[in-house]
């Protein structure tokens, strides 16, 4: 068979994916709670990706099919109940009190989606935030519009006139009043206590400069959706940790390199004074520059590297809205490749002494790279509530887009420069 029609044939096995409901199920003693997810329909019969929580509090997701004519909160209680004793009965404490936090927003002509995203940040629990939109290359008045007419006295709106995500984060950073500065994107929905468990941890750890949390699909309706969850998404599981580079984790012999473990753009904080100390993110790198990605994970190593912790925290929750076509996906794995070999090439521009720590780990990341990028075949016992299993194969296409997008990445990045250095003489 070509190369062609393998493509063909994974293209109808890819739209014979079905879509999934999305809920949450919270415990509390004998008390049971079902609700839809983040923009979704009441439960109804058929398959459903659930969010298991206890006492509010996010233990794990399921997957499970409710019967025609069945009630789904009498369905899934009793699978939800078995997820919820299998991660244990501890009664964590409450967080410390967290620092008055910013909250940075970058968008870019996605006013729908950004006052979605803005209604459940301003619903936050925290004691004390601010929310900064950073209108990015804005071709239009539609953002200024928005947040003039119904978040102006609550949301401060700023311009950063040149592209790239990172670019337009620094311009947040700037902007910061907060201890810590968080940053999530134009098309997630925001726990309501969201922003409080992902900054309580400086509180409580003076050494942490880095914070990341938990993202879960609002939505799994298209076939692109429901395979990108079912290789596990963007989620990190539901296991806390901290990250230490004075005590590199035994199980990650590529520490600090793949940074891609630590958690992603669209749930992350820093502390306010670590991030600017290290220059903020490296703007060349980002969606909206010929890097295509990588400026999240930049941002991770360069504050491991100065000798701060990164805890990832579960309890952060936020929700977020996958693509949703096969075009989308195909972008999204080569810009995928093309991030990850251009935050490396940016850390090493940037930070030369890192250079030997990478050559000694670059054998067995060269054999990470290809099991990343390899064909990765389904599991008929795995689902999207699985985060480690799998239910549909993923596409050779997508594997070999992320392999070109690796190798573009370095060169990306040159280019992503050259005109960050064009647009800086412009403009004297």
């Amino acid at each position: 068979m070509s190369r062609t029609a393998r493509t063909q044939e994974e293209i109808r096995r890819f739209l014979s994916i079905a879509p999934l409901q999305v809920a949450e199920l919270d415990l509390d003693g004998e008390e049971v709670w079902l609700h839809p997810g983040p923009g979704s329909p009441p439960v109804t019969s058929g398959e459903v990706f659930v969010l298991v929580r206890k006492r509010g509090r996010p233990v794990g997701t399921l997957l499970g099919r409710v019967p025609p004519g069945a009630d789904p909160r009498s369905v899934l209680a009793p699978p939800a109940r078995d997820l919820a004793a299998r991660a244990g009965e501890d009664r964590p404490q409450a967080p410390p009190a967290p620092p008055p936090a910013t909250v940075v927003v970058a968008t870019r002509e996605r006013a729908e989606q950004l006052a979605r995203a803005l209604d459940s940040l301003l619903a936050q629990d925290h004691p004390d935030f601010e929310i900064v939109v950073v209108d990015n290359a804005p071709v239009t008045t539609r953002t200024r519009e928005l947040v003039a007419r119904k978040y102006a006295e609550r949301v401060r709106y700023v311009t950063e006139p040149v592209p790239g995500l990172a670019v337009a984060h620094n311009r947040g950073v700037a902007q910061a009043r907060g201890e810590v500065v968080a940053f999530t994107d134009d098309d997630v929905v925001a726990d309501a206590r969201w922003l409080t468990e992902l900054t309580a941890p400086f509180t409580a750890d003076p050494r942490l400069g880095c914070a990341t949390g938990l993202i879960l699909p609002a939505r799994l309706s298209t076939p692109a959706q429901v395979l990108l969850e079912s290789h596990g998404g963007f989620s990190k599981g539901f296991t806390p940790r901290t990250y230490d580079p004075f005590h590199p984790p035994a199980d990650e012999p590529l520490f600090p390199f793949t940074a891609g473990r630590f958690g992603s753009g669209a749930n992350m904080a820093f502390r306010t004074g670590v991030l600017r100390a290290v220059g903020g993110f490296d703007p060349a790198t980002g969606a909206g520059t010929a890097a295509r990605g990588g400026d999240d994970l930049y941002g991770f190593v360069r504050v491991l590297a100065e000798g701060h912790r990164l805890r990832y925290t579960p309890q952060a929750l936020v929700w977020h809205h996958h693509r949703d076509t096969w075009r989308d996906l195909e972008t999204q794995a080569y810009g995928y490749g093309a991030g990850l070999t251009a935050y490396l090439t940016a850390l090493l521009v940037r930070r030369p002494s890192l250079l030997p720590a990478f050559l000694a780990r670059l054998p067995r990341g060269l054999a990470h790279a290809r099991a990343l990028t390899a064909r990765r075949d389904a599991d008929a016992t795995g689902s999207p509530g699985d985060h480690d299993t799998r239910t549909h194969p993923w596409p050779a296409r997508l594997s070999r887009l992320q392999r070109r997008g690796m190798l573009h990445g370095p060169l990306g990045y040159a280019r992503a420069r050259s005109a960050l250095r064009t647009d800086d003489r412009r403009s004297r």
